[in-house]
């Protein structure tokens, strides 16, 4: 079962950095990062998935552990990557709107044309 997360997290930033390389239009290079960014919350579920790991890491000082248990470091880095790439997709969809007001395209190849 581990295996088929790891497969959909490959898939989703290979779908996702293909989108970008192939766009001609920036709102959908910014959606197609975001896809990609999706692909790395798989991942780092995936990497902290601990099979028969229901409790908390939480031991007082004359208890051990007698069963395993999830790493929070992981859910606590993937709850860190959706603020980020929230906050980056809407930072990009502000830029996109700025480059349309200012030159009225968003195609990559006519901003091009743009360079001094």
């Amino acid at each position: 079962m581990a295996v088929y997360a790891y497969l959909v997290a490959g898939y989703l930033i290979l779908a996702g950095s293909y989108g970008i390389v192939r766009s001609r239009h920036l709102v959908h290079a910014i959606v197609c990062l975001s896809v990609a960014q999706a692909g790395t919350y798989v991942l780092l579920i995936a990497v902290g998935y601990q099979r028969g790991g229901a409790t908390a890491p939480v031991f007082g000082s004359t208890t051990k552990p007698n069963k395993h248990v999830v790493d929070p470091v992981v859910q606590a880095m993937t709850l860190t990557d959706i603020v980020v790439s929230a906050t980056v997709t809407a930072l990009l969809l502000a830029l996109a709107i700025q480059i349309n007001k200012r030159h009225g395209t968003v195609d990559p190849d006519d901003l091009a044309a743009l360079r001094g």
